[in-house]
């Protein structure tokens, strides 16, 4: 739709099958798989397999519109897309298998966003927390340490956990308290962000602490 005027919309070939009856779609050839390719809009080739407005070829469909999908009933193909002309809006259809076919009355620019604001999400969701370290020397100074700390912070931040670790040196090691001094100044300086999974551990000369990201936190 450019200005309120329709532009009827020319497609590479297509092959045209049928599922049943009442069932309509295509299935693009070339060896490109399936899907629909729009010249006038390229932009919207983005959801592979939905054919929209001219290229819906089915007789009659079950008309679902807006974004609560509210049910029209079944009517001709040509009374739902006058139905979206009329709105400014595209009939998509969503379901090709349906008896009837089921499209959807919708602003197809807006259901490619929500489609791809879902996608995000999910994937935001899936994402597996990488373990960042951030190794410390007893003796650090405080301009060191709140590089670290910055460090530190941005990994939490991206949802990711911290290993942070105090390398003891030579008879450091029979000053441990000093070890779980810095690393209590360090949890707490990360407690807005992230909270330590158990007490700081000493393996061998190395006190490390684990300190796992709070949901909800990254900015």
């Amino acid at each position: 739709m450019f200005g309120g005027v329709r532009v009827q919309r020319r497609s590479v070939t297509f092959q045209r099958y049928s599922a049943g009856q009442g069932h309509c779609g295509f299935a693009l050839r070339g060896g490109l798989g399936k899907g629909v390719y729009n010249i006038a809009n390229p932009q919207k080739n983005s959801l592979p397999g939905l054919l929209t407005n001219e290229q819906i070829t089915c007789a009659e469909v079950r008309a679902l519109i807006g974004n609560e999908k509210k049910e029209l009933g079944i009517m001709k193909r040509a009374e739902a897309q006058a139905i979206a002309d009329e709105k400014n809006v595209d009939l998509v259809l969503i379901a090709p298998q349906g008896n009837p076919p089921v499209v959807h009355i919708i602003d197809y620019g807006k259901l490619r966003f929500e489609q791809s604001k879902k996608e995000k999400e999910m994937r935001k969701l899936q994402k597996q927390a990488v373990l960042k370290e951030v190794r410390l020397s007893l003796n650090i100074d405080d301009n060191d340490l709140k590089t670290k700390l910055g460090h530190a912070r941005e990994f939490l931040e991206n949802g990711d956990k911290v290993k942070v670790t105090v390398r003891f040196k030579g008879r450091e090691i029979t000053h441990g308290f000093l070890g779980e001094n810095l690393m209590k100044r360090v949890a707490e300086l990360c407690a807005d962000l992230g909270t330590p999974d158990k007490t700081p551990k000493l393996e061998g000369r190395n006190l490390t602490m684990i300190i796992l990201p709070i949901k909800g936190k990254k900015q």
